[in-house]
């Protein structure tokens, strides 16, 4: 009997501790389901960086300007000062050519004009003589005028008005002798209008320069036939073409995709490799056209080059701002969704529950979005399967460090001078 009590004592005593191993297992077990159907999600948090947008092309540069000098007159090259590479200033020599013809012409012109001035001096003594003769026959036939009406009939009628004829023909005299003298100055006028002219023309067989450039051709040499560029002749050739070097501009292809991102002023950075130059230029102009096969805007940059040490012709690499925001509030471009036609994300409150919230999207990098209204630094947002959580919707929120800044680099093209040198070396 002691043995069953016993027994029967240990088996009470033995339920309650099962059932509550029981209850404690039951719970677990709950818990973790619980914890199997709360979804979790990649979450990034809302920051303050930069997005940048940069543009890398390959450029080249030009002469500022490239002149044919042409003289203005014909003749044959009597000398020629200057040969390719010569540096050359505004208004200096650069060929002097004969033109024996223009020489008697220009005599000519002198000697006609000195005509002209004898011709005035001619005129001026004419017309003293002419005044000087009227104020005499004047004087005489107001005398006999006064006489005849102090006694009437002392002097004949016939006297009086022959000198008052002479009185009035001396008058004439000293108007056409104005005259004359008139002709004469404008003889003179048109005498040196022709000497300027010719004179012109005979300066003009001193071919100077018409800039500050370097000669990179010549096409004359001593003793040639050189046509005078004012006329019509096509073949008619320069006597030397002048580039002007010492400021040049370099000619960048913007793509059509980012006209929209040039202005003039724009700073960018140029890499002359083959002198191993760098340098900042401003974006001068552009054409405002797109061209119809490369799909391309021309742009220019005025670069200084007092030294020469950059050559026409030479390579450029450029790295051109387009877009740049700072200080601004960034997300991970996945946390974007479309909510009907406006952007939203998906924004965790601090008990890790879903809310739809529509935003403003600025500049987009290829990895960051700026967002100018709907976020506050600090916002966490889910990135990636947006589609799978609903509104108010429990996650478990998984952190992503994100970067707070982005640039990004668009490439239109650029020149490796080691990779041509090599190819070249290859060939």
């Amino acid at each position: 009997m002691r043995k069953r009590a016993s027994l029967i004592l240990a088996v009470g005593l033995a339920f309650p501790i099962s059932a509550s191993i029981v209850a404690c297992h039951s719970t677990d077990s709950r818990s973790e389901a619980g914890a199997a159907t709360t979804p979790s999600a990649k979450v990034a948090s809302a920051q303050r960086g930069d997005i940048s947008h940069v543009l890398t092309l390959a450029g080249q540069f030009q002469p500022y300007q490239v002149v044919d000098v042409h003289p203005k007159v014909s003749g044959y090259m009597s000398r020629i000062n200057v040969d390719i590479g010569d540096i050359v200033h505004h208004g200096q020599t650069l060929a002097v050519l004969e033109v024996p013809e223009l020489k008697a012409e220009l005599q000519q012109t002198v000697f006609q004009l000195q005509q002209t001035k004898e011709e005035i001096k001619r005129a001026q003594h004419e017309i003293s003589r002419a005044e000087a003769e009227h104020t005499a026959l004047h004087a005489a036939s107001e005398r006999l005028k006064q006489a005849a009406a102090g006694r009437p009939g002392l002097i004949a009628q016939q006297e009086l008005d022959d000198a008052e004829a002479k009185d009035l023909s001396s008058e004439s005299q000293v108007d056409a002798a104005k005259s004359a003298m008139a002709a004469a100055q404008e003889h003179t006028g048109a005498a040196q209008s022709d000497n300027q002219r010719v004179e012109a023309l005979h300066n003009y067989t001193n071919v100077t320069a018409p800039l500050d450039g370097v000669v990179i051709w010549r096409y004359a040499d001593t003793g040639a036939l050189i046509q005078g560029g004012t006329t019509s002749n096509e073949q008619a050739l320069p006597i030397v073409r002048l580039s002007q070097s010492n400021l040049l501009r370099l000619r960048i292809p913007v793509p059509e995709d980012d006209v929209r991102y040039v202005h003039p002023g724009d700073l960018l950075q140029v890499r002359v490799d083959a002198i191993g130059r760098s340098l900042t230029g401003k974006i001068v102009r552009f054409t405002r056209e797109v061209n119809f096969e490369t799909r391309s805007m021309e742009t220019e940059v005025d670069v200084e080059n007092k030294d020469l040490s950059i050559a026409p012709g030479m390579y450029a690499n450029t790295l051109l701002q387009l877009a740049h925001v700072t200080n601004i509030v960034t997300i991970p471009v996945e946390a974007l969704v479309l909510n009907g036609q406006l952007e939203a994300v998906y924004v965790l409150d601090d008990s890790n529950h879903v809310h739809i919230r529509n935003v403003t999207v600025g500049l987009q990098g290829s990895k960051l979005a700026e967002i100018t209204s709907g976020l506050n630094p600090g916002d966490r947002v889910v990135i990636g399967g947006q589609d799978k959580y609903q509104e108010n919707e429990e996650v478990n929120a998984l952190d992503t460090p994100e970067p707070a800044s982005e640039t990004v680099q668009e490439t239109g093209g650029m020149i490796d001078m080691k990779s041509e040198a090599g190819d070249g070396g290859a060939h």
